[in-house]
């Protein structure tokens, strides 16, 4: 019987990328490994498991795929690598469901989980913590010390961190014997996982403690000294290592991290080690010219505005921003220019004022050379 196209026996089409690929063997796999299918129809399920292995391991390949793509059944040898492509070897399969069972095989996510002594109970690294510390940006700028109360966990005084009541003892697991693992029969492999009735302690406390519950442990709290390094900004996270929560059977403890968020300032906007801030300034001041007085985070600081400064107009002082924490020379202070329009005239002002603007007016483009340039390219628009 002629094979089917690879591409049709795992569903997907010819342009399927290698993840929707691995997706649809994960999904055909599951449906007819032979293990979930016992009696009336296995041996059907069991072709069309090989069937479809066969079509994972050619189209997994770039090289196999390539070919195949190219030349059909034809340019691919079923046989290559000294197994044949529809047979039982073990590598496609452990393949794609690696990602699925790799916790199972290593011991809990990442590795994190491990034995004691080559044969005891699992040991686990605690989990991180984190905490939101909200700063000023003066504080950001110039660094400092501060304490904060943090969630610990500390032995129960009334059981002695046993987890038994006073009195009492806890009992080595049946299920496990104190190993603190169970091994489960799964088709043609053996899986190792964390035992479901002493939850990996290989202890059973059949008297619990009324104090922790068992646990052997009460949360409370305590305060941590913690130094914000100068220059910080918003997001940046300070590590504290063995501060988060405890490992288990011994296992080291996790790490508190503390993720800096920075209070909104009233007059200065931060961006990277620059700051910006906007000038209020009089229609005077911008027209005729002169020095106006703007602040930093190192005290104050002089602009001199030349005659005919517009708004909007930005100035920058050198070095007048925050020296980051990586950085190893300040940013700068940028100031724009907000022309303050007057409000609440005199009758006397108001009258100066229609005086002033006839005379603009009289004196044509030369006034106000920027209208003149915005009014043509209106024109240009409408022609």
């Amino acid at each position: 019987m002629a094979k089917r196209d690879y591409y049709e026996a795992l569903g997907v089409a010819k342009n399927a990328t290698e993840d929707e690929i691995k997706k649809a063997y994960r999904k055909l796999a599951m449906k007819y490994h032979p293990d979930r299918n016992q009696g009336e129809g296995a041996k059907k399920a069991e072709e069309q498991f090989k069937e479809g292995k066969e079509a994972y391991e050619m189209l997994s390949n770039p090289q196999k795929r390539a070919a195949y793509d190219q030349h059909g059944h034809a340019g691919v040898d079923p046989n290559m690598g000294g197994r044949g492509a529809g047979g039982e070897g073990f590598g496609g399969f452990a393949e794609a469901f690696g990602d699925i069972f790799g916790d199972i095989f290593n011991g809990g996510a990442g590795g994190a989980g491990r034995r004691a002594g080559g044969g005891g109970q699992q040991v686990y690294r605690g989990s991180d913590l984190s905490y939101a510390m909200e700063i000023t940006l003066e504080e950001a700028a110039r660094g400092k010390e501060s304490q904060i109360r943090i969630p610990s966990w500390e032995s129960c005084e009334t059981c002695s961190g046993s987890g038994a009541k006073p009195g009492t003892s806890a009992k080595t697991c049946g299920s496990c014997n104190g190993a603190g693992t169970v091994h489960m029969r799964q088709g043609f492999f053996s899986v190792q996982q964390t035992c479901p009735h002493c939850h990996g302690t290989g202890k059973i406390i059949p008297d619990p403690c009324t104090a922790c519950n068992g646990q052997g442990k009460v949360k409370k709290s305590k305060t941590l000294e913690v130094k914000i390094p100068a220059g910080i900004n918003e997001g940046m996270r300070i590590r504290s290592a063995g501060n988060g929560e405890p490992g288990v059977n011994g296992g080291p403890a996790g790490d508190l991290y503390i993720e800096i968020r920075l209070k909104q300032h009233e007059i200065f906007e931060r961006d990277g080690d620059d700051l910006h801030c906007t000038m209020p300034t009089p229609l005077t001041t911008a027209t005729l010219g002169g020095t106006i007085e703007v602040p930093t985070l190192g005290g104050k600081a002089e602009i001199d505005l030349p005659e005919g400064t517009q708004h909007g107009k930005t100035f920058r002082l050198r070095g007048k921003g925050i020296k980051g924490v990586r950085s190893s020379y300040p940013g700068d202070l940028y100031c724009h220019i907000s022309v303050e329009t007057p409000v609440k005239l005199t009758e006397h002002q108001r009258k100066l004022m229609k005086e002033l603007d006839k005379s603009f007016r009289d004196g044509g483009e030369r006034h106000s050379p920027n209208t003149k340039s915005w009014a043509d390219r209106v024109k240009d628009i409408f022609k």
